[in-house]
């Protein structure tokens, strides 16, 4: 049995009362992919709103069909009894046979940057555009006035519906997902071999860029569930703390508010062994000190070791350190207010 008329053929194709035919076909199409079976596996809805927004089509772009409707008179001309009694056509076929579209993929490599892992990506769903003049370059039907019938193209008198397959498997959203690969320093430098398996049992190898570094990100096109990417994020990084990246090496020093305000001496890790570093007074967090030549070698080239200091607090204050920072306070406090001062008495000297 046919879905039963809607009061508004216009609102189920999403449009204002006397849109154009472009419109109309527009708003067709998008709403045909919105709701067809074939794309719609978890919606037991969906075939009804298919066969509404096909009605709709129908009646709205048939001159003498949208006349009566908008008299009153139902949707005019009878439509055949259930088009889609035995199936529902593939939707590109659907498509093809109404629009003149074409749905075309190609692999083309594709290169992450720092990941240099190869994979290929599909161009996405192209539409080629429909002739105005109706569709008789694709279809062999349609009225001279550029308006045709969905409905009784696919199962019209002489028309036949080709059946639909099994309706598809759920579709699973796509969802990105990582994995950590812990790399030592001599692999990172020249690149390694990487074979492991992702959640889903799927088997990846894959070449680690040379030169690479901590916090680095690989990105695997396409191999997550759902069509999403896997992203391999490198740790390289030493017992001592050090963190490898290419030719340079990176180390966090902590320092007190007085070590950092005063100045000192302390020593550090390096590839080599520890050494001796002199910090300045008055380094503020996030200030970087050079070792060179004390990063990673490769050939005749060598790279350097940044130190970033960083100030560090204790989770609580004694007293007695309580009230010396209540003090330094205070100085700051006065260090800011004289210039002010200064400023003022020379202006009233004036």
């Amino acid at each position: 049995m046919r879905s039963s008329a809607p009061s508004d053929y216009w609102a189920v194709l999403g449009l204002e009362p006397g849109a154009d035919l472009p419109s109309l076909k527009r708003a067709f199409r998008a709403q045909a992919r919105r709701f067809h079976p074939d794309l719609n596996g978890n919606d037991p809805s969906a075939e009804e709103s298919f066969k509404l927004v096909n009605e709709a089509y129908a009646v709205l772009s048939d001159p003498r069909r949208r006349a009566a409707w908008e008299r009153g008179e139902g949707s005019g001309t009878a439509v055949p009894t259930d088009p889609f009694a035995s199936g529902f056509p593939r939707f590109e076929t659907y498509l093809e046979a109404l629009f003149g579209q074409r749905q075309r993929s190609r692999s083309t490599p594709f290169d992450d940057g720092a990941s240099g892992v190869d994979a290929t990506s599909s161009e996405p769903f192209e539409e080629e555009p429909f002739a105005e003049d109706g569709f008789d370059a694709h279809s062999g039907r349609g009225d001279a006035d550029g308006s045709a019938d969905p409905v009784s193209d696919w199962g019209g008198p002489g028309g036949s519906v080709t059946p639909s397959p099994a309706p598809p498997p759920p579709v699973q959203a796509s969802t990105d997902a990582e994995s950590t690969v812990v790399l030592s320093p001599e692999q990172a430098l020249h690149g390694e071999r990487v074979e492991l398996e992702l959640p889903d049992g799927t088997a990846v190898e894959v070449w680690t860029p040379a030169m690479a570094g901590d916090g680095w990100r690989l990105r695997l096109e396409g191999v997550a569930p759902g069509g999403g990417d896997h992203f391999l994020q490198l740790r390289v990084r030493t017992e001592e703390g050090l963190r490898i990246d290419g030719l340079r090496v990176q180390y966090s020093l902590d320092l007190t508010p007085a070590e950092a305000a005063l100045g000192c001496v302390v020593v550090v890790p390096t590839l080599r062994g520890p050494v001796k570093l002199t910090v300045p007074p008055c380094s503020s967090s996030g200030r970087l000190l050079r070792l060179r030549g004390r990063g990673m070698e490769r050939g005749d080239q060598r790279g350097d070791q940044l130190v970033e200091v960083r100030i560090v607090l204790p989770d609580q204050l004694a007293d007695a350190e309580e009230s010396l920072y209540g003090r330094l306070q205070e100085l700051a406090d006065q260090a800011a207010e004289e210039p002010a001062q200064e400023a003022s008495q020379e202006s009233g000297g004036r």
